[in-house]
Formats: C-alpha cells, structure tokens, sequence
C-alpha cells in the first residue's frame, strides 16, 4: 500500500497528465485554425462575453429579489424548471461558551456529538 505523500504525488502527476492533454488539444486546434477564423473566434468571444454578463446580472437580482419573497413568502415555491425551496433558520450553538459551561455542568457533555471527519483535495 502507498503512502498518502506517494499517493498525493502520484494525483499531482495525473492533474498534470490532464492539463497537458488540455493543452496539445488546444495546440492541435490552433494549428487547424487560419489566423482569420481565431480572430473571428475572438470577436465571437468578446461579443458573447457582453451579453452573458448582462444576462448574469439579470439573473442575480432576480434571485436576489425571489430569495426575499420566498423569505417573506415562508414557503418553498415550485416554477416551471425551477424551484424555490425555503428552509427553516439551523439552530446553532457557542462552542467556545458550551464547553467553558460544561467545566461547571459536565452533565451537559451527554448531549455533545462529534461528525466523522473528512478530506478535500485541494491544488497547490
């Protein structure tokens, strides 16, 4: 069995692998594509690129504006492909104050549970 370093420089070698695969298709498509037609893709880009960030705004502040209905509303709301759902306010606790507590009322740790612990793989 590998060791978790020889494991995650093993991962780092096949992250590498993709983006270089990533990068000879993108070398091969350029060699295809006349100086004309990058540029026109270019101009395509720049011309979508406009739009598409007004569109973005547009639907930020409508969700924005259907989030506090629904808040208002205080129910989930379905549409035609998409759906509001409104979620009740997460009790949440003080940590930091339960535990100084629980120093004095160490009864009160019968009610601590502690989540299994978990990994993200994060590039560096």
């Amino acid at each position: 069995m590998l060791a978790i370093g020889e494991k995650l420089k093993r991962l780092e070698t096949f992250y590498a692998q993709r983006d270089a695969l990533e990068g000879e298709k993108q070398a091969l498509v350029d060699q295809v594509l006349s100086p004309e037609v990058k540029k026109r893709l270019d101009e395509i880009d720049a011309e979508v690129a406009a739009k598409a960030e007004a569109v973005e705004a547009n639907i930020a502040g409508l969700e924005a504006e259907i989030k506090a209905d629904v808040l208002a509303h205080g129910e989930s709301v379905k549409g035609e492909g998409v759906q509001a759902v409104w979620s009740k306010g997460r009790m949440t606790w003080d940590s930091k104050g339960l535990a100084s507590y629980s120093e004095s009322h160490p009864e009160i740790l019968e009610f601590q549970k502690t989540g299994e612990p978990s990994v993200s793989l994060r590039r560096t």
